[in-house]
């Protein structure tokens, strides 16, 4: 699935995207700094109904939301920029969160690609023009 997204459709498409992804659980994003994948994660979360300050995780490694939005639980939002390895991953409690069944939304997977579950969505954000990303989703 491919998705066309800028600042002003963002709320919209994040809607679409948990529509197409059924129940999967852990998602990779893939994309170069600045892409936008902690503002579509961002917008993932408002769609879920997660009340607390959605940040990027890139010096605590792991945030942890509560979202309420018809269900609730917990989403886990990782970010391995900061992370060496598979071993690193494991030491800062990424695969524990990977194989929680919490969602978790994971930003740099290229760090530890390994301990990623086989069902894991993968979600690739690439920059159109200055406001306009492209979002293709694989997997599921």
């Amino acid at each position: 699935m491919e998705l066309v997204f800028s600042l002003e459709n963002i709320s919209e498409s994040a809607t679409m995207f948990w529509k197409s992804v059924g129940d999967a659980k852990v998602f990779a994003f893939h994309g170069n700094m600045g892409a936008g994948k902690t503002t579509f994660i961002h917008a993932l979360c408002d769609v879920k109904g997660v009340k607390d300050v959605v940040g990027s995780p890139t010096f605590s490694i792991i945030n942890e939301y509560i979202y309420s939005n018809g269900e609730a639980g917990k989403i886990f939002h990782i970010d391995m920029y900061r992370l060496k390895d598979e071993e690193e991953a494991i030491q800062a409690g990424v695969e524990d969160c990977l194989y929680s069944d919490h969602i978790c939304f994971v930003e740099w997977p290229d760090r530890a690609p390994k301990i990623f579950p086989e069902d894991t969505i993968h979600v690739f954000i690439d920059t159109l023009e200055s406001s306009e990303r492209k979002l293709r989703i694989i997997g599921n």
